[in-house]
């Protein structure tokens, strides 16, 4: 797979430990992440598994926890069954989240690897750009 990389933002008006828990509390996941049902320890090593229903189909998507700074970075794999690809390490995206406070707000970027063509990068940014948006608008309500 060739490297275009899929890049979305979003500035939260809360703090990085309450964007943090919403980035890795599974009950407030599922409230802007596609509905999804996330499972896993966020411990590094460890799996990490989406479940859930996205365009009309069921989906469990997998990848692996690399590395977790608290309120600050979280960085996974992923492979979605939905791609049509097999299920091979050369066709894991890295999802990367970056959280930067300053000033009570939290700006927070999105970063997905490993895109086959700019065609595909284009459609993960417009989808993490959503999940994002929705995101905000959840942390903000709460």
């Amino acid at each position: 797979m060739a490297n275009f990389i899929a890049t979305a933002e979003v500035d939260v008006g809360a703090s990085a430990t309450k964007v943090w828990t919403a980035l890795t509390d599974p009950d407030i996941i599922r409230q802007y992440f596609f509905g999804a049902e996330v499972q896993t320890d966020w411990r590094p090593g460890s799996p990490i598994v989406w479940r859930g229903e996205y365009n009309g189909k069921p989906f469990e998507d997998k990848g692996e926890i690399l590395d977790v700074e608290q309120n600050r970075l979280l960085r996974v794999t992923h492979f979605s069954p939905l791609s049509g690809q097999p299920d091979r390490p050369e066709n894991y995206h890295t999802l990367t989240y970056e959280l930067d406070e300053h000033g009570g707000s939290t700006h927070v970027v999105l970063s997905q690897d490993n895109n086959g063509s700019e065609a595909e990068a284009e459609g993960a940014t417009a989808n993490w750009r959503a999940m994002l948006h929705s995101l905000k608008k959840t942390v903000e309500r709460s």
